[in-house]
């Protein structure tokens, strides 16, 4: 949707661009608009290079644009299968969030729609995010206010978050050379069975890990008999999960917003024999020690 005076915005912003001002914090920006209450229609830059941050912009006057990129550029082409997600804080509000590309500008949340708290993601090669406040008479109380990721559309797993992919998810098998990448890739991985299963079509499933070969957050958490074990849960496609107690399987997948989401997932048995198959041919790209950790291949 093109809207004329968001292209006017634009323009002044690169007329005025020197006089801009910008975040000493290149993954999270806070801000307020009592800097420039007196002339509201403003429009602050703001980049931002990290994989995951957070924007917190007080009592909201005029409008922002954010520029998001990794910290480290990928490769050429590579930049379109790289997708920016979102999440608004529950109590977030006093602005629209809209997706800008050369003054067209497209809503992404309303602001009645951000105290649902939903995932939204955007490939990142479709523009800036562009925030605009609602007038209000009082802005007191009024903060806008989300974090972000930079999440790759494609890689093992990639197929099986749900925000990338709305109404696409699929179970279907990771290839031999996916799961073999996503044991040494992905934010978690290790073994284990499913110990309860939710109600709703993506609530986490209960899980317990005989085996956690890899993990970047604390998902997971020491528990069962003796503390031998490990517990979490996982996001989990309703279609897509295997029946409680059942077999072990491996477990790998991603972590969003500090919540688990399952990637590449085939059965313990299938997944040593893959492993075996492919140490003996000097193909593996890491190794699993007996205690259930990796090393890089």
């Amino acid at each position: 949707m093109l809207r004329p005076w968001g292209a006017l915005w634009i323009t002044a912003v690169l007329l005025c661009m020197a006089g801009a001002q910008y975040s000493s914090d290149q993954c999270s920006w806070r801000g307020s608009g009592l800097s420039h209450e007196s002339h509201r229609r403003d429009v602050e830059q703001v980049y931002l290079r990290c994989s995951q941050g957070s924007l917190e912009w007080l009592y909201p006057t005029g409008a922002i644009i954010i520029n998001l990129r990794p910290n480290t550029e990928p490769p050429s082409g590579h930049m379109a299968g790289l997708h920016v997600c979102i999440k608004p804080h529950p109590l977030s509000q006093g602005s629209h969030v809209f997706l800008e590309n050369n003054g067209d500008l497209r809503m992404l949340l309303a602001e009645k729609d951000q105290t649902q708290g939903t995932v939204t993601c955007f490939s990142l090669a479709e523009g800036a995010l562009f925030v605009e406040s609602v007038p209000q008479a009082d802005i007191s109380r009024r903060i806008t206010a989300f974090q972000y990721e930079l999440v790759p559309s494609q890689g093992p797993g990639a197929h099986m978050y749900p925000y990338l992919h709305p109404g696409l998810v699929t179970c279907k098998p990771c290839s031999d050379e996916e799961v073999l990448m996503a044991v040494c890739t992905s934010d978690f991985a290790g073994s284990g069975i499913f110990r309860g299963v939710g109600s709703k079509n993506r609530s986490p499933a209960a899980v317990t890990l005989s085996r956690l070969f890899r993990q970047k957050s604390r998902v997971f958490a020491r528990g069962g008999a003796r503390k031998r074990g490990w517990r979490g849960r996982i996001n989990v496609p309703s279609q897509c999960i295997g029946h409680p107690g059942g077999d072990e399987y491996l477990l790998t997948g991603s972590v969003h917003f500090g919540e688990a989401w399952l990637g590449c997932a085939p059965r313990y048995k299938d997944f040593l024999r893959l492993y075996v198959r492919a140490q003996r041919a000097g193909t593996n790209p890491c190794e699993i020690d007996t205690n259930g950790e990796i090393s890089s291949g």
